[in-house]
């Protein structure tokens, strides 16, 4: 005997299809309307409480909450588009200058990731040699405190670049306008869904990613360096 039973199955399958329906036409109007607009909107309000969080020295965990609530919706709606977008869609737009183009940038925000390596490598070795000085046993601890205030601005700054090149990639596959008339985006993505496909598209806009890549980007190094300096004190 199959399991699922099949009648079983297509009871599930009609009542997870109809609970699908059901919060496709629960989003508000005006959010199916205006995606774009809200993704603005809720840039400004966390991107507000992440100057807050500074201004007002909140903890490094409060703070990363701020910065993942803040990139959570366009970020979300970015991995939905582009993981249903199938590779040769991009092969077949854009031109040998922009390939290139891009790979330059990309290489450029590497190699000045290296060198704030090498100048911070420099750093944490001159702050151990003082800091050893009658504190050999917090040295070790010390030290890998210091090379997390490597890793983790690179981290960082590497985020920033890769979203920055998903922007670029989401401009060829949607374009600029918060509600285009045509895509290359399959139709198959939330085909059952068209209020939630309209929002998701809206949301996956290259200008409103890439604002999120530099205020996340801005804020992620603002939380290390605070945190770095307080070691450092």
């Amino acid at each position: 005997m199959p399991w699922p039973p099949r009648g079983r199955y297509s009871v599930t399958m009609t009542a997870t299809g109809n609970a699908g329906r059901r919060a496709d036409a629960a989003l508000p109007d005006w959010l199916v309307a205006h995606p774009l607009t809200a993704g603005w909107l809720w840039l400004a309000v966390f991107g507000a409480l992440g100057l807050v969080a500074g201004v007002l020295d909140w903890s490094v965990a409060a703070s990363l909450l701020v910065v993942a609530l803040l990139v959570l919706p366009p970020v979300t709606a970015m991995i939905v588009v582009l993981r249903e977008t199938p590779r040769r869609t991009l092969e077949t737009h854009g031109s040998v200058l922009g390939h290139f183009l891009t790979r330059y940038l990309v290489i450029i925000a590497g190699f000045l990731a290296w060198t704030a390596s090498i100048v911070l490598g420099a750093t944490i070795s001159t702050s151990l040699t003082l800091l050893a000085e009658g504190r050999e046993r917090e040295v070790l601890g010390i030290g890998f405190s210091l090379v997390l205030g490597i890793v983790l601005p690179t981290i960082a700054v590497l985020w920033v670049v890769f979203l920055l090149r998903c922007a670029w990639f989401l401009a060829r596959v949607r374009g600029w306008r918060q509600s285009p008339g045509s895509t290359v985006v399959p139709a198959r993505m939330l085909l059952r869904r068209p209020r939630l496909r309209t929002v998701t598209i809206g949301l996956a806009h290259p200008g409103l990613l890439t604002a999120t890549a530099l205020v996340s980007g801005v804020a992620l190094l603002a939380v290390v360096i605070s945190d770095l300096t307080l070691l450092l004190e």
